[in-house]
């Protein structure tokens, strides 16, 4: 059986970690050995384990597991760097004769190992005399900028997400095209792969999602983040703005009640959910591109290794 690049994808909820591990074993079974690579963003911090729903490494099946774990929670997640990362990890499994899973929910992370995406440069002198505006003068002050300079790519920002508004600036000024962190119009696979996508009725996820936010509370998500909180999360511009974390910040601070924090998580998780469904429908079948959509409940592992 020839080395295969598998992509998991989905949102959140939808059980892409279970199948990832059956995925693994089915191919295992058949001949090479599989990997799991991680597309989670905030999965690549460590000790934001409850509130992203991590495998633990006790029950990873003895199955490799790549790029979990490999950030402080005061750095910041950047994307392309992480492209560059995660193919490094799918070449070197491939070259060695085994399977790669890529599984996660981040879609600009999935799609920037998926597809030819080139990211534009970056300046850090630069970058760092746009955020001293921004904590000087306010996301608003730099939106206006850009919406001047480049009215497409503000029409496609979020005025208060102050960071992208910052990188958006800092590409401008290089002289590059902002590529709006979006799917390009006709997007080229980087190397063949099989996608697996998950989807389910929207009402039973968002009853899973709901549930699975309360279970976080349960679970020592509070505890978690004030252990977090000592290691500096709260300087992490990245780390201290995921969800449920922000939330449980909030509530270790007096800024909102118990229930005032798992409400707003729950909430912003199920937005998070929309956007997730929104980015991965648009994936279609391209050449070297095999994309299979699956009602969660019905994804057979045995069945996908066999097609491999």
């Amino acid at each position: 059986m020839t080395p295969r690049l598998f992509a998991i994808v989905g949102a959140t909820g939808t059980g892409k970690s279970d199948l990832s591990l059956d995925l693994a074993e089915a191919l295992a079974a058949r001949g090479p050995g599989a990997e799991v690579v991680n597309a989670d963003a905030m999965q690549l911090y460590r000790g934001m384990d409850i509130g992203t729903a991590k495998v633990p490494a006790s029950e990873r099946r003895g199955i490799p597991h790549h790029l979990f774990d490999v950030l402080d929670v005061t750095e910041d997640a950047a994307v392309a760097r992480y492209q560059d990362d995660a193919r490094a990890a799918i070449d070197d499994i491939l070259a060695r004769g085994r399977h790669a899973i890529l599984v996660g929910g981040s879609g600009l992370y999935v799609s920037s190992v998926l597809f030819d995406f080139r990211f534009p440069p970056r300046d850090e002198a630069l970058r760092a005399a746009l955020e001293a505006e921004l904590e000087r003068d306010g996301a608003g002050a730099l939106y206006a900028r850009l919406r001047a300079q480049d009215p497409a790519t503000a029409a496609r920002v979020d005025p208060r997400n102050g960071r992208r508004v910052v990188r958006a600036l800092e590409i401008l000024a290089l002289g590059e095209a902002t590529h709006g962190a979006a799917l390009p119009e006709e997007p080229v696979p980087w190397r063949p792969a099989s996608v697996v996508g998950l989807r389910m009725e929207r009402a039973a996820l968002i009853e899973r999602l709901d549930r699975r936010v309360e279970r976080m509370w349960a679970d020592g998500m509070l505890d978690e983040t004030a252990r977090l909180r000592e290691q500096g999360v709260e300087r992490g511009r990245t780390a201290s703005r995921a969800i449920g974390y922000a939330q449980a910040l909030a509530q270790l601070r007096g800024e909102l009640t118990e229930a005032e924090a798992i409400a707003e998580t729950q909430a912003l998780t199920r937005r998070y959910a929309r956007r997730q469904v929104s980015w991965f429908k648009r994936y279609a079948p391209a050449a070297g591109l095999d994309v299979a959509w699956f009602e969660a409940a019905s994804a057979d592992a045995e069945a996908l290794a066999a097609r491999a």
